[in-house]
């Protein structure tokens, strides 16, 4: 198995990663929200910008 962040070969420490930096750099991508599941449907759309302060229908 191999790293998801890097590709090297995964350490059953850190598994699924090869490290503690590699484990720490998902995480980090999991807490500012780099990872995101995509949403067709309008209302998840505009739920999701509510939830992080935004409004589409309000001018900027």
């Amino acid at each position: 198995m191999a790293c998801p962040i890097c590709d090297r070969k995964t350490d059953p420490k850190y598994r699924p990663f090869c490290s503690r930096r590699c484990a720490d750099i998902d995480l980090g991508k999991w807490l500012t929200g780099s990872y995101a599941i995509p949403a067709d449907d309008a209302d998840d759309i505009d739920e999701a910008d509510r939830a992080q302060g935004m409004d589409r229908d309000r001018p900027h």
